[in-house]
């Protein structure tokens, strides 16, 4: 059976002047002539991506969308109507996010995160923002410290929320966060805590000595780039900290005390200063 909304591997039956049937008369599945391959001919398989037309028959195209179903994408908005709107994902008949199916009310222009879906009784595709409801619970696959993949979604008061290796939702806390990220950002992260309830919190950094040893790093980094020294220490605020650095002054005193010991620094009143 094609499955609708995905990738296929399908044979060529027969030509017509439009293009090409693909697959077996009870499922067939037209690629229109402009998507056809030079040269193609009955028996031949290709690749297309299959989906419904404006009269919900399927259709197919030898184009590459942003998402596919199960996946999710930040798209722009071409179009906002009183049913939904309308994304730009990469093919010529645009994707329909309901107006249920939004987190917040799309505007035109607008780049939103979704997930791409399929209605199995209409056999449409469409997307929703509704980004928690779509992700799965109860991750048993992922544990502490683990390296995930982060598709930036949402922003709150308190966090950052982002897509973790396509299947769940999480949060980097504000508090602990100190790089810029933007909606639709990919990024990489460690899971830092599952709670009971199956909640997930994230930090960008990996926690422990391995966090440690980056920030020394930066540090360094940041001191060669200056000539070897930079009016900040354990005194500055926490503002100027994460000015300078994108880390926490807890990160920064644990990065320069470990420096200091190893001989790398001298840390005086007006600021750090490498050794040579």
């Amino acid at each position: 059976m094609i499955a609708i909304g995905s990738y296929n591997e399908l044979v060529v039956e027969r030509t017509v002047d439009f293009g090409v049937y693909l697959n077996k008369k009870a499922d067939e599945v037209l690629l229109p002539s402009k998507y056809v391959p030079e040269n193609t001919r009955p028996g031949d398989t290709l690749r297309v991506f299959v989906y419904t037309d404006s009269e919900d028959r399927p259709v197919a195209t030898t184009l590459s969308p942003k998402a596919v179903v199960g996946e999710f994408a930040c798209l722009q908005v071409k179009q906002v109507t009183s049913f939904g709107a309308f994304l730009d994902w990469g093919l010529e008949k645009d994707l329909l996010v309901p107006t249920i199916e939004q987190q917040d009310r799309m505007k035109p222009g607008g780049n939103y995160v979704v997930k791409v879906c399929l209605d199995e009784k209409t056999r449409r595709v469409y997307a929703s923002s509704r980004i928690a409801r779509n992700c799965e619970k109860f991750p048993a696959d992922l544990s502490i410290g683990q390296k995930v993949s982060l598709l930036i979604y949402r922003f709150t008061k308190i966090g950052i929320m982002a897509v973790i290796n396509n299947r769940y939702c999480g949060i980097l806390y504000k508090s602990e966060t100190y790089e810029p990220l933007v909606m639709g950002e990919k990024r990489e992260g460690y899971i830092s805590r599952i709670r009971e309830d199956g909640k997930i919190d994230l930090v960008l950094k990996k926690p422990g000595h391995h966090s440690i040893t980056s920030s020394s790093t930066s540090v360094m980094d940041t001191l060669q780039k200056t000539g070897g020294f930079i009016p900040c220490h354990d005194k500055s605020t926490p503002d100027e900290i994460q000015r300078l650095f994108s880390m926490s002054k807890k990160e920064f005193k644990r990065a320069i005390g470990g420096l200091y010991k190893a001989g790398k620094i001298d840390i005086t009143p007006e600021g750090t200063r490498m050794k040579p």
